[in-house]
């Protein structure tokens, strides 16, 4: 697969009990890895047109009240038996706060082609399921995502999540990447739930590449220059403000600026601290997990607790490394108030 990094992985592990420091954590090891943005080919679902009976609307005002600082768009359409035909195309991502069957039924004879067709997903009244129906990867289980944050728990089975995993549209985004070619994903991301799929090339132009229909090719939204990638570790429970004010002083200690930075990266066993996605959503930053396996090729020269008790390297500096362009270390670990460590890479 190729794009701008080396094993480039999702958010979609838990986290355990609190770590043996702030830079790595003292749980069992565990597998894959991967992205914390969501959508499919590298592009945020930005409009959304919310389904509902009339009976209902409080509810849906509560959903467009709730998710309206994450859109670009949020329109509620009353329902009629042609609501979604009348408005196919319009928006990214419908929510239908009706029975999945009806949505199902109503939307069924107007799919065509997975990379175009807008997604589906369906909440109950309660806000009890948030169920994608089509387009889990382009849009659906975005929203799901986004509907957890009003207490709806997300339903997601497309195979990647359902296996603790994310696939490779989902490390395109936090690449701020898009797939070139969508058919090859149907093979990478078997890959990816058979654990095959191995690191994400970077390739630096000018190149050219011959690959195979299995290949999938993710290419930069925008020219990422020479930014640097804040690698991060972290106790458990870190908060958001802490988070915040280590990659500000890192990124002093790199005379830099945030418009500098590429994305953070960490590894595997941090991709769901809270903590860390919501500094990181707040700053508009994808974050990159990597792997065991990358981190031990990528150590950093500081020595780290986390790799005497649970044998991982130390996070920050590894997964800054293994991050940038250059595979350059620029500023070495910092410490911040016994709770976040942050390296910087290019």
């Amino acid at each position: 697969m190729s794009t701008d990094d080396d094993t480039a992985n999702a958010s979609g592990g838990t986290n355990g009990s609190d770590d043996g420091d702030a830079d790595g954590d003292s749980d069992s090891d565990s597998g894959g890895g991967h992205c914390s943005t969501p959508d499919s080919d590298g592009e945020v679902a930005e409009t959304l047109g919310i389904v509902t009976f009339e009976r209902k609307r409080e509810t849906a005002e509560e959903i467009e009240a709730g998710l309206a600082d994450r859109y670009d768009r949020i329109d509620l359409l009353e329902y009629h038996g042609g609501v979604f035909a009348e408005h196919w195309g319009e928006y990214d991502v419908f929510c239908g706060l009706m029975a999945s069957g009806i949505a199902m039924r109503k939307t069924a004879p107007l799919l065509d082609d997975k990379w175009d067709d807008p997604a589906v997903v369906v909440v109950d009244e309660a806000l009890t399921w948030a169920i994608p129906l089509t387009g889990g990867h382009h849009g659906a289980n975005q929203v799901a995502e986004d509907l957890a944050s009003l207490g709806a728990v997300p339903a997601m089975t497309t195979a990647s999540e359902a296996a603790g995993k994310q696939g490779v549209e989902e490390r395109a985004k936090a690449l701020d990447a898009h797939v070139v070619n969508g058919d090859s994903t149907v093979a990478t991301n078997l890959a990816v739930l058979d654990d095959e799929l191995g690191p994400v090339a970077r390739l630096d132009g000018p190149r050219a590449v011959l690959a195979g229909d299995d290949v999938t090719v993710l290419k930069r939204n925008g020219d990422p220059g020479k930014g640097v990638v804040l690698g991060t570790g972290s106790v458990s429970g870190a908060t958001a403000e802490q988070f915040e004010a280590a990659w500000e002083r890192a990124l002093a200690e790199a005379d830099a600026e945030w418009g500098d930075v590429e994305y953070v990266a960490t590894g595997t066993r941090k991709e769901e601290e809270p903590g860390l996605l919501e500094a990181a959503e707040a700053r508009g930053l994808g974050v990159v997990s990597f792997e065991k396996e990358t981190l031990e090729a990528h150590e950093g020269p500081t020595p780290s607790r986390s790799k005497e008790l649970i044998g991982w390297p130390g996070v920050s500096e590894a997964s800054a490394i293994a991050g940038g362009r250059d595979h350059e270390l620029v500023v070495e670990k910092i410490g911040h108030e016994n709770s976040v460590t942050v390296a910087v890479g290019r």
